[in-house]
Order: C-alpha cells, then sequence, then structure tokens
C-alpha cells in the first residue's frame, strides 16, 4: 500500500508543478535574469547529474572506467571532435579500461 501512496503523491507533485508553471504571469518570464537562469540551468543538471553518476558510489568518491571515459569525452571535446566521435572515444576507452580490469 505504501508504494501505491508514493504514486499518488508523486502524481500529485507533479501536477501542482505544472500548474504552478501555468500560473506564473508572461512577465515574469520576460526580466533577464529569468532568460539567463532558464538558459543556463539544464547545463548546470546535466553536469551535476554526469558527476553524480560518473564519481559517487553510495557515500564513497570512485575513479574508475567511468571517470576514464568522461575524460577521453573532455578531451575530444577540447578538440573540438564531432558529436559521434565524442561518444566513441568515451564508449573506447571505458571498455578497454574495464578489460584490463580497471
Amino acid at each position: 500500500m505504501n508504494t501505491w501512496i508514493a504514486i499518488g503523491a508523486t502524481a500529485l507533485g507533479c501536477y501542482a508543478v505544472k500548474l504552478a508553471g501555468l500560473l506564473v504571469p508572461a512577465g515574469a518570464l520576460e526580466r533577464p535574469l529569468v532568460k539567463r537562469l532558464s538558459a543556463l540551468l539544464p547545463v548546470a543538471l546535466l553536469a551535476a547529474l554526469t558527476a553524480q553518476q560518473t564519481f559517487a558510489n553510495g557515500h564513497a568518491l570512485v575513479l574508475d572506467a567511468q571517470a576514464a571515459g568522461l575524460a577521453a569525452a573532455a578531451v575530444a571535446l577540447m578538440l573540438r571532435a564531432p558529436f559521434l566521435l565524442v561518444v566513441a572515444a568515451a564508449v573506447l576507452v571505458t571498455a578497454g579500461v574495464r578489460a584490463m580490469g580497471g
């Protein structure tokens, strides 16, 4: 039964957030600060999620094959490689490190 309570609370929460977004006046969304924040927020959230998924295991800091793959992707990005090449570099380095037992 606790699962259904959590599902119901989540559904109501999602509906409330969507409703709150519809109730915001259009003038508030046109402010320069709001526009800047709305452009930067998704990038910051994605970077935080990537860092958390790559370097954390519970409460411990982990440097493993995923970190090596992320480093390879960062190098490929600095060299201005195409997106598919960036992904391929990350995959190959991660798989190579794991194959070597890292």
